[in-house]
């Protein structure tokens, strides 16, 4: 199975907590403006990239504690997401997820797309909503925008 990705950072801290191998999808709908990663927004950039080689650079990296799914929009892809994330839990490591919807709309999308639902259970903690630049305050953690959640799903 494939996944569209702008590209991965094997080895993150601010990404979620402890180390990560963060996953930076490729296509969003949200188009937030002062977004960080506009150039994920293109659901036909990137490239195409196996999720066995991604589950294999996880293995490979010790010091992982866990990936973060980003983007782009993870739920966008979310059978994609959905299938790395149970691979990466078999390793014994964490899954967080960044969305630019809210976790109600997720939970809303995830009563009629079985991978929605899928992606949303297989997520530790999920960091919601879309990003708002007059709501701007890098001093939180994890986040870019005070109207973001980070929502403990699965610890």
């Amino acid at each position: 199975m494939q996944i569209r990705l702008a590209g991965v950072v094997p080895e993150s801290v601010v990404d979620g907590p402890g180390i990560r191998f963060v996953v930076f999808v490729q296509g969003c709908p949200h188009h937030c403006p002062g977004c960080h990663n506009p150039e994920t927004h293109d659901f036909q950039g990137g490239e195409l990239k196996e999720i066995s080689s991604l589950v294999q650079q996880v293995k490979e990296s010790p010091m992982i504690t866990g990936i973060t799914l980003s983007g782009g929009e993870p739920f966008c892809q979310a059978g994609e997401c959905a299938a790395l994330a149970r691979e990466v839990k078999t390793l014994g490591k964490d899954v967080v997820v960044y969305s630019g919807y809210t976790y109600e709309e997720i939970r809303e999308m995830a009563e009629h797309d079985g991978d929605v639902a899928a992606l949303l259970s297989s997520a530790d903690i999920l960091i919601d909503g879309p990003y708002r630049e007059e709501q701007r305050d890098l001093s939180l953690p994890f986040r870019g925008s005070a109207n973001q959640r980070i929502i403990r799903l699965n610890l």
